[in-house]
């Protein structure tokens, strides 16, 4: 058998045949190859080294692994696949660890508060007195931000100590330092509820004091 009839007892596609024989038509063939060669060449490769990926961490939550980068190259990713891959984690991955992080420093922070205050029957009660009393005296956003942070919990204690007459749930202040709403920006920074700068958390907590206490 020659090959001409080798080709005839193969199932050819359709599209391969001769209109007028029903052969295989070589032009035709050869046209679809280069067609498809042409677009395996067309799409992105990989690059020749992981160190020539340019992720873009601009979002400023992480940076660029080398071996992450090594992993993804070696797979063959391409350097659009493997911002991609860092876009999903900024994406998805980091607001989660985020919420984990937050739990855990709340939990260091009411563990911190137990002790503090000999127990956690005490700081049971403790904080039920703490509620109660920040809910009669102040605005709402003003105790719960006081409320979220180990020293802002013990500067609200101290008020309560106190138990002065003239203080009330919108008190003008009558000194120096920051009036109310300063105050609650400045538990907003970062420097307070993130990096619990001390100077900068004893000043908020000071302000407070000032501010209700005057």
């Amino acid at each position: 058998m020659n090959e001409e009839e080798n080709l005839l007892e193969i199932d050819i596609p359709q599209k391969f045949k001769d209109v007028k024989t029903g052969a295989l038509d070589t032009q035709k063939l050869l046209a679809s190859y280069k067609e498809l060669e042409g677009h395996l060449s067309s799409r992105p490769s990989a690059p020749k080294s992981h160190l020539d990926y340019c992720i873009d961490c601009s979002h400023g939550m992480f940076n660029a692994d080398e071996e992450v980068n090594k992993r993804l190259h070696d797979k063959g990713f391409t350097p659009e696949q493997a911002q991609e891959v860092y876009d999903l984690a900024a994406e998805k991955l980091m607001p989660m660890i985020r919420e984990l992080a937050v739990e855990y420093q709340a939990e260091r922070e009411v563990e911190k508060l137990v002790n503090h205050f000999g127990g956690s029957e005490k700081w049971k009660e403790v904080s039920r007195q703490l509620l109660t009393f920040g809910r009669q005296n102040m605005p709402e956003d003003v105790l719960d931000n006081m409320a979220s942070s180990y020293e802002g919990v013990l500067a609200l204690y101290r008020m309560m100590q106190n138990k002065e007459p003239s203080l009330q749930r919108h008190a003008a202040p009558s000194h120096d330092g920051p009036d109310e709403k300063k105050l609650i920006s400045m538990m907003r920074d970062p420097k307070y509820w993130r990096e619990k700068d001390p100077s900068f958390v004893e000043k908020v907590t000071k302000g407070f004091e000032g501010l209700y206490n005057s």
